[in-house]
């Protein structure tokens, strides 16, 4: 809970704990099962969202989206109620973040993406062949070729792209933020064809 590794975000997460001490103003940790099928990769825990639930993606509205979207296509059960405690369960997938803790601005700098990367090459490492991995924009998706030794270059990232990766495969997406959304980056449409991409990879 009190990793230090990155001063700036150490101080920003006891800012928050003495202005919010209710809040879980820590590390969030992944959520899933162990060995997934399928990894989704988002960039950090916002503000007031995984940050003060402990949940990855639980409490604004990138989550109403992204556990939505699992719902429809079979990779979460039950119902998504903003809570660490609603009771939905992923369906071999799991969501994990490329920097665990909040960053002010939700902009984690080049250094603490690159601090937070062994956890990151972790949850890869535990994948099984074949697995799919999506990540949730670009820098995700730089993180995570990073993370599988890919060249940035042999893997430009694009909505709706699909990149071999040794034994896994690769897919991105837009982030499912509130910004991308409200300015019609990144419409429900366009987020179900990735997953719907998946779901036919993974079948």
């Amino acid at each position: 809970r009190d990793c230090p590794a990155c001063p700036r975000l150490a101080g920003f997460r006891a800012e928050q704990r003495a202005a919010h001490p209710g809040w879980f103003n820590a590390p969030v940790p992944s959520f899933g099962p162990e060995a997934p099928r399928l990894l989704i990769v988002g960039l950090a825990p916002g503000l007031q969202g995984a940050n003060r639930t402990g949940r990855p993606f639980t409490g604004d509205w990138a989550g109403d989206l992204l556990y939505a979207t699992l719902l429809t296509f079979g990779f979460a059960e039950g119902v998504y109620d903003e809570r660490p405690d609603d009771g939905l369960t992923l369906v071999g997938a799991r969501v994990t973040n490329a920097v665990r803790c909040v960053p002010p601005q939700n902009k984690p700098t080049g250094p603490e993406i690159a601090t937070c990367r062994p956890y990151l090459e972790s949850e890869l490492a535990a994948l099984d062949d074949g697995a799919a991995v999506v990540a949730l924009g670009r820098i995700a998706h730089d993180s995570v070729c990073r993370a599988l030794g890919l060249r940035l270059a042999a893997a430009p990232f694009g909505h709706g792209a699909r990149h071999p990766a040794g034994r896994l495969t690769l897919f991105d997406s837009y982030h499912c933020s509130r910004y991308n959304t409200n300015t019609g980056v990144l419409t429900t449409e366009m987020f179900e064809a990735v997953f719907s991409d998946v779901r036919d990879y993974l079948a």
